[in-house]
C-alpha cells in the first residue's frame, strides 16, 4: 500500500469518526445510551464518569480495526486497510480527549478560548449542555461546531415547542 494511499485511508477514518461519533452521540448517548451519558450531563464532584465508558467502546474499535489489519493476528486474511482505520479512530480519540474532555469540559488543563475556533467549539458544547435531560437539545458532534448563533435559536424553538427543556442561562429565551 502506497504511503498516500496509507495517509488518505488515516484521515478519511479520522474525519469519519466525527460521524460516527455525532451519530452515536444523538441516537445512543441520548437515546437507549443515557444511562451511560447521564452523568456527563449533570453535575459532580467524581474524577471519572460512567460515559467515560464511551471512550472504552472507542477503544474496542480501534483495537479490533488494528486486529483485522495485523497478520499477525489474522493471518493471510488480514486486511491492510484495517490498521490505517484503526490509527484513524485511534487519532480522533485523543482528538476528541483533548478538545471534548481538556479544552471544553477542562478535565485535564484550564485553558478558555478567547476568541476563533476554539472558542466556537467551546460555546457550540455548552449549548449542547443547556438542555435538561436527553430529549431535544443542538451540538452533537464534538470537532465540527456551528455557527453557535444558529444553535441558540435552534435551541430557542426547541423550548417553544417543548422538545427540549433548555435551562435559562443558555441565552435562548
Amino acid at each position: 500500500m502506497s504511503f498516500f494511499a496509507i495517509i488518505a485511508i488515516v484521515l478519511a477514518s479520522v474525519v469519519v469518526m466525527e460521524f460516527v461519533a455525532w451519530g452515536a452521540h444523538k441516537y445512543i448517548m441520548h437515546g437507549f445510551g443515557w444511562n451511560w451519558h447521564r452523568d456527563h450531563h449533570e453535575p459532580h464532584d467524581n474524577v471519572l464518569e460512567k460515559n467515560d465508558l464511551y471512550g472504552i467502546v472507542g477503544a474496542v474499535m480501534s483495537i479490533s480495526m488494528f486486529a483485522i489489519g495485523s497478520p499477525m493476528i489474522m493471518g493471510s486474511t488480514a486486511w491492510e486497510p484495517g490498521t490505517w482505520i484503526g490509527l484513524g479512530i485511534l487519532l480522533y480519540g485523543i482528538i476528541y480527549t483533548l478538545i471534548h474532555d481538556g479544552l471544553v469540559h477542562q478535565r485535564y488543563f484550564k485553558y478558555v478560548p478567547k476568541s476563533g475556533y476554539a472558542k466556537r467549539l467551546v460555546q457550540a458544547h455548552k449549548l449542547h449542555h443547556a438542555t435538561i435531560g436527553k430529549e431535544g437539545g443542538v451540538s452533537f458532534g464534538f470537532v465540527f461546531a456551528r455557527d453557535p448563533a444558529k444553535l441558540k435559536a435552534e435551541l430557542k424553538v426547541q423550548r417553544e415547542t417543548g422538545k427540549a427543556v433548555v435551562r435559562d442561562s443558555a441565552g435562548a429565551t
